[in-house]
């Protein structure tokens, strides 16, 4: 194998939820009174948490962003994706794929807050392929596009994150995975690939259908 192991991200790489996701928060937003279309507010939030963004929301809506705000919001989140996430195409086929020729040695990276992972990752029914390799940057000290989600995932598998791959399709990210040290793959099935080539991805690649390949598996 090329690597001694292959980190994954979950949202926009595993998981299709990004727009399910921003789709609930811009319409709770609005209700605060900082309105935006869709793509707006995924241009402002995609690879980030809400928290990470916290100053400009209370300079939008000229409110404090409260813990019962965020609850609800993680409970209109919640109930939105076991509705409607679905995995990334192509996905399973590529993680099963990949899970035997690295012999398990495969875990997933996220931003995202743990529950919501691993909520998403079991709708989808990819969590038996990462049962116990799940890690979210919020449980570290700090999360994406700092390092530190994904040098504790390398750590885990018992792994050089030198030596690792990490699979990413945002720009920060891709910015995380650089900064451990990893070759980063960045999945960009609807362009914007340069983008993540400028923050340092090793290559780009538009369908999960050849992630194996690249990888060697």
């Amino acid at each position: 194998m090329k690597f001694e192991a292959v980190l994954f991200d979950c949202d926009g790489v595993l998981v299709d939820s990004e727009r399910i996701t921003n789709g609930v928060l811009r319409d709770m937003l609005a209700e605060q009174g900082w309105t935006m279309n869709l793509q707006e507010c995924m241009a402002v939030f995609v690879g980030k948490a809400v928290m990470d963004e916290r100053a400009r929301i209370e300079a939008e809506t000229g409110k404090p962003l409260t813990p019962e705000w965020m609850a609800s919001f993680r409970a209109r989140r919640n109930a939105a994706l076991m509705e409607h996430a679905k995995p990334i195409p192509y996905a399973p086929d590529a993680i099963a794929r990949i899970h035997a020729a690295y012999a398990g040695q495969i875990a997933c990276a996220s931003g995202a807050d743990l529950p919501k992972v691993l909520m998403q990752m079991g709708k989808t029914g990819l969590l038996p392929y990462f049962e116990g390799r799940v890690f979210s940057g919020h449980d570290l000290p700090r999360s994406k596009p700092h390092p530190d989600v994904y040098l504790a995932a390398a750590a885990a598998l018992g792994a050089d994150a030198k030596r690792c791959a990490v699979v990413e399709d945002t720009v920060t990210g891709v910015t995380a995975g650089v900064a451990a040290g990893a070759t980063v793959f960045g999945y960009a099935p609807q362009g914007g690939g340069q983008a993540l080539l400028d923050a340092g991805a090793s290559q780009v690649f538009a369908s999960m259908a050849d992630l194996p390949t690249l990888l060697g598996a």
